[in-house]
């Protein structure tokens, strides 16, 4: 089974182009189990307050599996999915282009929304 995690703004594309998540992760990584750390469930509550469309939020907390944020890399959200990414092989779901650079050049793969209708991983 292939973890991947979850990036603020990769969950938020893909609730707005309202992708078939199951479908669409499964064709890129086969069995799949999304991560979330706490860090990015709380950028998800606070960004959720302020919207009036849903996040999903109960989706993805039943499809995924909480993960303590690392606390020796840093304090910022990135670099906790980065060292995460890299010392698991995990992908991350992102659509942050900076989060995208520093993980492709570390060998991570992202996996991204492309054109607002389909899943596509970066290697």
């Amino acid at each position: 089974m292939q973890k991947v995690l979850v990036d603020t703004c990769g969950w938020v594309a893909i609730v707005e182009a309202g992708l078939h998540l199951d479908q669409e992760l499964s064709n890129l990584v086969g069995t799949f189990e999304l991560v979330l750390l706490k860090s990015v469930d709380e950028e998800l509550q606070e960004l959720q307050a302020q919207r009036s469309s849903t996040l999903l939020l109960d989706l993805l907390e039943k499809k995924s599996v909480q993960q303590e944020t690392p606390a020796d890399v840093g304090n910022h959200t990135d670099d906790h999915l980065l060292a995460l990414a890299k010392a698991n092989s995990w992908p991350v779901i992102t659509i942050d282009t900076g989060l995208k650079q520093k993980l492709l050049s570390t060998g991570c793969q992202v996996i991204e929304v492309a054109q607002r209708r389909r899943l596509r991983m970066l290697n």
